[in-house]
């Protein structure tokens, strides 16, 4: 596992970042299949995103 994922995901939860959005981002990020469909949200939709590119530029707006 690489610095940059542990700083980004330290980051987010140090900054209240929906743990939705998290989640997803750590699943795109780390190339796991996205959830069922029944289960994901808007947050945990974009976090997956954002980690399958790996950008963590864009947690701020899931702030809560």
């Amino acid at each position: 596992m690489d610095k940059t994922y542990y700083e980004a995901v330290s980051t987010m939860e140090r900054q209240n970042v929906d743990r939705e959005y998290i989640l997803g981002w750590m699943g795109g990020y780390l190339q796991n299949p996205m959830r069922e469909e029944q289960r994901v949200t808007e947050a945990y939709s974009a976090g997956y995103s954002d980690g399958e590119q790996h950008n963590a530029d864009n947690f701020a707006a899931w702030k809560q």
